[in-house]
């Protein structure tokens, strides 16, 4: 292998017999070269050792090969789903993926947002749609396709792919009514701008039906963990222990609320109802099985990038807001009985 630093693109033409267009056409859009060809130029670079220099390619043709994602967490399970839907859709494509981390924080975010733009992105996938004054005038400026995910908005700064957090809360808190509960509690953690549309869903519901209390809201914004779920729930029952249903803002609560009613003797469901929010493979699991709201994570991952290679091979998109709607999945822990 020669010494990395002697080479270069035009080292691998040469080695190649071919033009150094031709080997970066090669590298950065393979499906306007022969299979043949491909192969042989690929086989130089592995055997030559060379490592394309991105930072140039990106200052010559104005755009890097990288799709910016920007996240709240990268422990949370929902975004490992929509990172799984992400890489999926580039899985055949001359694309990268950056990841970044902003921890809930809107001032973090901004930052993440500078760095990526300075990197001059092929796209940018970013959470929500609550960004600062900051982030949304820079967004706004951007010279790349931008698609907002995990939420919902008639008027996003570019494209967008979600559902309505508020809207899943009411369907979730109606299945509740429907069943025969009547002492809805709300119990929920970290409460971000998702979480309060949630809660507002669920409190707008049931307090049509007559069914609202605040004494039986309990949240915090500590991160959510199932350990976190069992102790709100002792908190609850201790302000109103009358509560014959919990609606969860995620499903690590509502299977610590699970966990504590077992060790409280509380039968799930004719003593209390219990639903969750995003329904994770651990619901179906459960024992008694736990309802909770479906959202389509994955597929939105993968409608994010495909929107963006649609927009960067010029195509126009047939909806620049797609809604992808959300499922509330009925099992055991709401089975009391259903009214009407």
């Amino acid at each position: 292998m020669q010494d990395q630093k002697k080479v270069t693109l035009a080292v691998v033409a040469a080695h190649v017999g071919v033009s150094s267009i031709t080997v970066s056409r090669a590298l950065h859009d393979p499906d306007k070269v022969s299979p043949e060809l491909l192969a042989r130029i690929q086989t130089a670079v592995d055997d030559l050792g060379y490592v394309p220099n991105s930072a140039a390619r990106a200052l010559a043709s104005n755009r890097s090969n990288v799709i910016g994602v920007l996240i709240p967490s990268i422990s949370n399970h929902v975004f490992s789903d929509v990172l799984l839907g992400i890489y999926t859709g580039i899985e055949d494509s001359h694309l990268t993926v950056q990841v970044g981390n902003s921890r809930y924080s809107n001032a973090k975010e901004d930052n993440l947002l500078r760095t990526f733009l300075s990197q001059k992105p092929a796209g940018l996938i970013i959470t929500g749609i609550d960004q600062s004054e900051t982030a949304c005038k820079l967004l706004r400026a951007a010279p790349c396709p931008i698609v907002q995910i995990m939420d919902y908005s008639p008027e996003p700064i570019d494209m967008l792919v979600g559902f309505s957090h508020q809207q899943a809360a009411a369907v979730a808190t109606q299945h509740l009514i429907e069943h025969g509960y009547r002492k809805l509690a709300f119990i929920g953690a970290r409460m971000d701008a998702r979480s309060q549309r949630r809660y507002q869903g669920f409190q707008t519901t049931a307090a049509a039906a007559g069914v609202f209390a605040t004494q039986r809201v309990v949240t915090t914004f500590q991160p959510s963990t199932v350990q976190l779920g069992s102790q709100l729930l002792r908190q609850l029952l201790t302000i109103a222990p009358d509560t014959d249903a919990v609606f969860c803002n995620n499903d690590d609560l509502a299977l610590g609320v699970l966990f504590e009613a077992q060790r409280q003797r509380l039968s799930v469901p004719e003593r209390l109802g219990i639903c969750g929010f995003n329904d994770f493979e651990m619901m179906a699991a459960a024992e008694p099985s736990m309802t909770s709201v479906r959202t389509f994570r994955y597929e939105m991952g993968l409608h994010a990038v495909n929107l963006i290679m649609a927009s960067l091979r010029g195509q126009k998109p047939e909806q620049k807001i797609v809604d992808l709607g959300f499922e509330v999945k009925q099992r055991m822990s709401t089975c009391k009985q259903r009214l009407g």
